[in-house]
């Protein structure tokens, strides 16, 4: 009788239990520009390593932040920030912006925000909708920055 590893039991054990059971009931991701509508705070982090035309220190300059961001359901956003830049605040309070998103029918998509009087501006971030559209992973594309938006209820 051949004896069966404690891998060749357990690994199929842990993908029957650990895929389906919990994702079961969902129904695969389609996603469009409505399913971004309402108010989502983001939580805003990284470092800007480049700024065409602009001389940056060695190792970028650090971002830390926060943002208030409404999606209209039709590819329009406006937002609010407050973003320290190597620790120091934003010469005005909260910033605004605004700008465009497209919703891709698997759940990703782009957006283009205009921050008036910002060398970055247009920011250009790539994000993901997950956790049934109550939250939204963003990265912008020419640097070091991430953030993490909850839906707010």
């Amino acid at each position: 009788m051949k004896k069966n590893s404690i891998s060749t039991v357990i690994v199929p054990f842990c993908l029957l239990f650990a895929g389906p059971l919990v994702w079961a009931d969902d129904e695969p991701a389609q996603c469009n520009n409505r399913t971004l509508q309402g108010d989502f705070g983001f939580h805003v982090e990284g470092v800007v390593l480049a700024i065409p035309g602009v001389a940056l220190p060695p190792g970028g300059l650090q971002l830390r932040g926060v943002a208030m961001t409404r999606f209209d359901g039709k590819g329009k956003m406006t937002q609010v920030d407050f973003i320290t830049v190597n620790g120091m605040p934003p010469p005005v309070d909260w910033t605004p912006a605004s700008g465009t998103y497209k919703v891709n029918p698997d759940c990703t998509g782009t957006w283009q925000l205009i921050i008036p009087g910002n060398p970055l501006s247009p920011v250009k971030v790539h994000f993901v909708i997950v956790k049934r559209g109550t939250e939204i992973r963003t990265v912008v594309d020419s640097n070091a920055v991430t953030s993490l938006g909850i839906r707010v209820e």
